[in-house]
């Protein structure tokens, strides 16, 4: 997103910037606004003492009741007994310069003219081929004693030499156990002489909004920064991968922060700073960490078994609207809708189907649609869970035995749709057909086989194709298009166009302001839209 960086890969030629402490400055301000001169100051104790004497007990009380000026309580012991289980990762990679432009003309004989050829076409004249070394830098932690350390993906993504420095001055060469990109995790291993110093991980649903936390990393390649700061909100989604649930903190995090712990005041990790919204590219006290909640279980994953094992439900959803609980009779928005059951997953004998709404999945609350995929990826692999789903108006529980998401991912990719070619089909042109006047800014026709053929589309695919959308109506403001398949309305299966013209006005005559359509694209894929009826 924009504005949005990751608070790591600090180019390591970068000079570190000079620092002024933000809490020197507060006290020079005030050691300042202290210097006045004796007699001012009697003057103010004397006004100060008259002006006491006729206080009311109102301004007393709301004297006593003004807050402490003075900060948090010292973290000094606290950062000491973890500075040394926070480490600098340094890693290289090697990047071929392929830039091909033609380099500047030099006067034959100039003396600049090794120092061109040198730039220009490198050692050997290997030019525009040769390899180049980029250097970057971040910050991890360690949470086993034989050498494990984590960090996150984009600190070593790509790298092809991985230096963990650690605060004793200790150099070691690390290997990638795994990395999942999907949360920004990568787990390291390093070969260590004696044991190293390890932090664990502390539970982060615990903490609230205002709790104080703190931040060690290698903000600009300086190592081994402390900032102190305050939980400022939780369950942030920056749209940075499927599973954001991220942990919102004014600790200052800065380029090179990234893989760094955010630790609670008992010394716990409960974050590992990730990402920085910034104009500048550095700290304005908008820092982002994946919760442990969400990385402990990824973590372990990686460490045991190289990669993740994420469950799998094996459904396609999307967000319940305003539009779409009015149309399914709910009373206020939640849930996942479910618009597609994928096949050859977890769901084989219908125990969910498309439509359903999605409420509760192993006793967790289902809020909004973001939470559904986020519950199903903690959930171990063959585990048999509890779903509650709004069917007909109604909750049922079903009970779903999960698969592995990482088994699925091709499957719930759908297929394009070619031509006998093998190419990508176009939009078929214009041709007369025999079709109904315009219902909800729609023409429809009866989906045969010169239907079928014409549009493209799968022979699974059942319901009335759409042959033409006006302009500026109700269906074009769901981006409904030409070559889509009506499958249901309003919940109930639709054959012929007379059925979509019956079921609206039904709709219609019962109040309702919007019809919920299933719609199918040329390949078979469900999605739900609603469409004014007015």
């Amino acid at each position: 997103m924009p504005g949005c960086h990751s608070a790591g890969n600090e180019r390591s030629r970068r000079r570190p910037p000079a620092v002024i402490s933000q809490r020197s400055l507060s006290e020079l301000s005030t050691r300042s606004k202290s210097r006045v001169h004796s007699l001012g100051v009697s003057v103010g104790v004397l006004a100060l003492t008259g002006a006491l004497a006729f206080a009311s007990p109102a301004l007393a009380q709301n004297t006593a009741l003004r807050p402490p000026t003075n900060g948090p309580a010292s973290v000094a012991d606290l950062a000491a007994g973890l500075l040394d289980a926070v480490v600098n990762i340094a890693t290289s990679q090697k990047v071929k310069n392929d830039d091909d432009a033609p380099a500047p003309q030099v006067p034959e004989g100039s003396p600049y003219q090794p120092y061109f050829d040198e730039f220009f076409k490198g050692q050997g004249g290997q030019g525009g081929n040769r390899q180049r070394t980029v250097d970057s830098l971040g910050s991890g932690f360690v949470i086993d004693p034989s050498g494990i350390i984590v960090t996150n993906n984009h600190v070593i993504e790509g790298a092809d030499d991985i230096e963990v420095n650690f605060a004793n001055g200790t150099k070691l060469k690390a290997k990638l156990i795994g990395k999942d990109t999907k949360t920004d995790l990568a787990v390291l291993k390093v070969e260590p002489k004696a044991p190293l110093k390890a932090v664990s991980f502390g539970d982060s649903r615990k903490m609230r909004i205002g709790d104080w936390v703190m931040a060690i990393g290698n903000p600009f390649g300086l190592g081994g920064s402390v900032s102190v700061g305050i939980i400022s909100a939780r369950g942030r989604n920056i749209n940075a991968g499927p599973y954001d649930n991220f942990i919102q903190t004014d600790a200052a995090i800065n380029r090179g922060n990234s893989g760094g712990p955010l630790f609670n005041m008992q010394g716990e990790v409960i974050g590992i700073n990730t990402a920085i919204i910034s104009p500048s590219g550095g700290s304005i006290g908008i820092g982002f960490s994946v919760p442990t909640e969400l990385a402990a279980n990824v973590v372990l994953q990686l460490k045991d078994f190289g990669e993740t094992r994420r469950g799998w439900l094996g459904v396609r959803i999307q967000p319940v609207t305003d539009d779409i609980a009015e149309s399914l009779k709910m009373a206020a928005p939640r849930g996942a809708l479910v618009s597609g059951i994928i096949e050859g997953g977890p769901i084989a004998n219908g125990e969910i189907k498309a439509g359903d709404v999605i409420v509760k999945f192993d006793g967790r609350d289902v809020t909004e649609m973001r939470d559904l995929p986020r519950a199903v990826a903690e959930s171990p692999v063959g585990k048999a869970v509890d779903v509650v789903v709004i069917r007909d108006g109604k909750e049922q529980t079903v009970k779903v035995t999960l698969g592995r998401l990482e088994d699925g991912e091709l499957a719930s990719a759908p297929a394009a749709a070619t031509t006998d070619e093998g190419q990508k089909s176009d939009k078929p042109e214009a041709a007369p057909l025999p079709a109904t006047d315009l219902i909800l800014g729609m023409k429809l026709t009866t989906l045969n086989e010169e239907t079928r053929k014409k549009y493209g589309i799968a022979e699974d695919v059942d319901g009335v194709v759409i042959t033409e959308v006006a302009p500026n109506s109700a269906a074009a403001e769901r981006r409904v298009e030409p070559g889509d398949v009506i499958v249901e309305v309003g919940q109930e299966a639709m054959d012929t166009p007379d059925d979509v013209a019956d079921r609206v006005e039904e709709l219609k005559s019962s109040g309702r302001r919007n019809a919920l359509l299933m719609l199918s694209n040329k390949t078979g894929e469900l999605r739900f839209v609603t469409v004014r009826v007015e």
